[in-house]
């Protein structure tokens, strides 16, 4: 007999611990990004991060680099800051980040997240999909990569 509370899990699709997403409100077709569960929030790397009003709202302005340990591409955006947010780091760093919100698509799963924008130069990968991403929505399976997306890089 099956728990009830584990109903659920059959309706999950199943995702890698790394996929290639596209944020097509950011204008990125592809971008590799780690599933963390260890992380609350999603954060996506951005560079040259200026603060403007836009029709009395707080907007934020950066360049994206899309491709891991490249800056060949370099993509510049424009979002309405939702907050700016406390965030402490792996490392317990405590920096103040602006949280947008935008569309991810990852093996045509198509939803609205909320990503904090901080450098992540020195880090492994441009963006972190946090568990409040995928909450309710995948279950992750820490050993496989790219299920619902192919590595095309």
């Amino acid at each position: 007999m099956q728990h009830t509370q584990y109903k659920y899990l059959k309706k999950r699709k199943v995702i890698g611990w790394r996929e290639n997403a596209s944020l097509p409100d950011l204008c990125i077709d592809k971008i590799k990004v780690k599933i963390d569960s260890g992380a609350k929030t999603s954060t996506l790397h951005a560079e040259d991060i200026v603060y403007f009003k836009k029709k009395g709202s707080d907007w934020v302005r950066f360049n994206l680099f899309p491709e891991q340990g490249s800056k060949n591409i370099i993509i510049t955006c424009e979002s309405k800051i939702l907050e700016k947010k406390a965030v402490k780091s792996s490392s317990g760093h405590i920096s103040i980040r602006p949280l947008i919100e935008t569309t991810i698509d990852i093996g045509n799963e198509v939803w609205t997240i909320k990503l904090t924008l901080v450098d992540r130069a020195v880090m492994g990968f441009r963006m972190l999909l946090g568990r409040d991403a995928v909450k309710k929505r995948f279950l992750i399976h820490a050993g496989k990569s790219f299920l619902l997306s192919k590595n095309v890089s």
